[in-house]
């Protein structure tokens, strides 16, 4: 049976609101299948799913913008800082006896600049990759004693650290790149590859040190202080300690432009590279690291996963000296260290914080940097006796 429409306009449009009724041919009326309620209710849920497609686009756009915005401040240019206002171990400080050779390589586009100390000695070269916010210069106390051990000594600048080239440090994972162009240069290099190779990385540089196990260097052994697993683990925990549980919202954007940044060394862990090549590695970590979690992305969080039986672990739990950053002190450096922190603060105090340059000045002039940077002895020597064990592999 044919069907006429009836004459209507839409619902508050110039006239009588659409009941979807027909006439039949013989006069009687019909009513359609679709009711006024139900063409609402239709419309209606077209109206909210096309708003939460906005607000999911706006979400994925602000979110991705707000991960770049905060991910590219974490990882600032580092400067070297004034040598006069530090009790850091200065390179005026050892000179005499340690000289060294300048050197530089090139790091996605960026020169990057270090030395090499102890370049008479043939036992093997070590290579340091330095924390982030410091540079080859933190670890002279280091580079001392593998020197004064027979070692060769290599240590570089990162990127966008102390005197090497880059705008920022740019990412996590910037450090593996930056020790793999250093190693490839080293591989160049007829008198310095022809030495045993042999990795040390505090921090940063403990994350670098294992990672950069995913390329096919000839290594040794590997010492990994205060590492970390991967990259995303730490970006993760540090988010968390900021911005609590809504930091694994943004879990999939932090992924996203580390790969975009870094490609597929953002993927790499340390776990896989120490099973893959079966180097032995040295695995240090404090119970009270603020920075890296021992329970957290911690490699040494990770020692059950670990199959490798040349990989030995140290916990150092002894307080004082079990956190991120002052793992090598000896006793005597932590107590002193107590002492001239608590002189400090009465100068800050009587100055209101605004400590005159030169008074400053004096007051570091003052430090003994020697005792303050003393390495522990049963720490160096634990070191000191893996690589022993690694050379003569």
């Amino acid at each position: 049976m044919r069907y006429s429409r009836i004459g209507c306009k839409l619902d508050g449009i110039g006239g009588p609101p659409c009941k979807s009724m027909y006439f039949h041919h013989n006069g009687s009326r019909g009513v359609a299948t679709m009711s006024t309620g139900t063409w609402k209710s239709n419309r209606l849920v077209k109206y909210v799913g096309t708003g939460l497609g906005i607000a999911t686009i706006l979400f994925i756009a602000i979110s991705f913008i707000a991960t770049k915005i905060v991910y590219d401040k974490q990882f600032p240019r580092y400067d070297r800082p004034d040598e006069n206002t530090t009790a850091h171990l200065r390179y005026s400080d050892i000179a005499t006896d340690y000289p060294r050779i300048p050197v530089s390589f090139e790091s996605g586009g960026n020169v990057l600049r270090g030395h090499i100390y102890g370049s008479d000695n043939t036992r093997g070269l070590l290579v340091i990759a330095h924390g982030l916010g410091g540079g080859a210069d933190s670890y002279l106390p280091q580079i001392k004693h593998f020197v004064d051990s027979g070692l060769r000594v290599f240590a570089y600048d990162s990127t966008g650290s102390y005197d090497s080239g880059g705008k920022t440090t740019k990412g996590f994972p910037q450090a593996v790149v930056d020790l793999h162009a250093a190693l490839t240069f080293i591989a160049g290099q007829p008198n310095l590859s022809e030495l045993p190779l042999l990795l040390f990385g505090h921090s940063w540089g403990g994350y670098a040190v294992v990672n950069v196990l995913n390329y096919p260097h000839d290594v040794k052994g590997v010492v990994s202080v205060s590492g970390v697993n991967t990259a995303i683990d730490m970006i993760m925990e540090q988010g968390e300690a900021l911005m609590g549980g809504f930091i694994h919202t943004q879990f999939p954007f932090l992924w996203l432009y580390q790969r975009l940044l870094f490609g597929n060394i953002a993927s790499f862990d340390a776990v896989s590279a120490i099973h893959a090549t079966g180097v032995p590695v040295l695995v240090i970590h404090g119970t009270a690291d603020e920075m890296v979690a021992y329970d957290g992305s911690a490699l040494i969080a990770h020692r059950d996963e670990i199959s490798n039986p040349l990989v030995r672990y140290v916990t150092v739990d002894t307080a004082g000296r079990n956190g991120h950053n002052n793992l090598f002190r000896t006793d005597e450096a932590i107590t002193y260290i107590d002492e001239v922190n608590a002189l400090y603060r009465t100068i800050y105090d009587n100055y209101d914080g605004q400590i005159p340059y030169g008074i400053k000045k004096d007051f570091y002039d003052n430090v003994d940097r020697m005792l303050l940077q003393e390495l522990e002895p049963s720490l160096m020597q634990t070191i000191d006796g893996f690589i022993d064990d690694a050379l003569r592999r």
